[in-house]
């Protein structure tokens, strides 16, 4: 009894039956309160003011949407004017596919065509092709899939450019449009080994000559054979009456 009755042991053991727990938010210390008068008027003098472009914005701004499209097209438009010019003023446009070449290599090549007078061009397939789905050279279409270039002439020197593509490993012959007819590589190689315009027009004449002819030659062989015959026949009948070459036979006068 002792033991319990100790204040020690009771005021250790005692717990209080209700506690008070502040619950809400803390309490605010710090509220807006407006820039002194003073402090906005030096805030307002000392703002920084950016110095004004020596060039005018109206220069330095970029182009509008609307004007950057209509200069394009207008390019476009002039770049596919150019390449139907190519193809409506010259005899020969072959096409070839185009890979690197040195600067210097390129030169040789342009001027060692431009001996025969055969031009190169370069065109893009996005300009070309338009072009050529509304024409009638369409057919030529499959071609441009890489990067091409157009060798056009106003007179078909298929063997000098064959000659100098030979040299040339890095431009291959694809097809070309000789006289507006559409020819392969392989039709362009058989092409070459025609015969010149005058060398044919020669064997043409010599042609045509020699069947007139021939026609003069079989409608006279008749006559000539027959004449030919008669004059047999006489020799025959003069070697039999006796009488000299060149005199008629006498005729005997006999009496009835």
């Amino acid at each position: 009894m002792a033991a319990l009755s100790s204040p020690a042991t009771w005021r250790r053991g005692w717990l209080p039956s209700v506690q008070f727990i502040r619950c809400g938010s803390k309490a605010v210390t710090r509220h807006w309160k407006a820039m002194h008068f003073q402090r906005q008027k030096l805030m307002a003098v000392t703002e920084y003011i950016a110095p004004r472009p020596v060039v005018p914005e109206r220069c330095v701004a970029p182009k509008g949407k609307e004007e950057e499209e209509e200069e394009e097209y207008g390019y476009a438009r002039l770049l596919r004017r150019q390449v139907e010019e190519a193809f409506r003023d010259n005899r020969m446009i072959a096409v070839c596919q185009y890979n690197y070449l040195p600067g210097e290599d390129m030169v040789l090549m342009r001027h060692y065509l431009r001996k025969h007078n055969i031009e190169v061009k370069f065109v893009l397939n996005e300009i070309i092709r338009p072009v050529l789905s509304q024409s009638r050279y369409k057919n030529l279409l499959p071609l441009f899939v890489t990067r091409n270039i157009l060798l056009v002439s106003p007179e078909t020197k298929v063997k000098e450019m064959l000659r100098v593509l030979k040299g040339v490993p890095q431009i291959n012959l694809l097809g070309a449009c000789i006289d507006d007819t559409i020819l392969s590589r392989q039709g362009v190689e058989n092409f070459a080994k025609l015969p010149s315009l005058e060398a044919s027009h020669g064997q043409t004449l010599g042609t045509l000559a020699l069947l007139p002819s021939q026609t003069c030659s079989m409608l006279q062989h008749a006559a000539s054979h027959l004449s030919a015959l008669l004059d047999g026949h006489i020799h025959q009948l003069q070697g039999q009456t006796g009488s000299p070459a060149g005199t008629e036979p006498t005729q005997s006068t006999g009496t009835q």
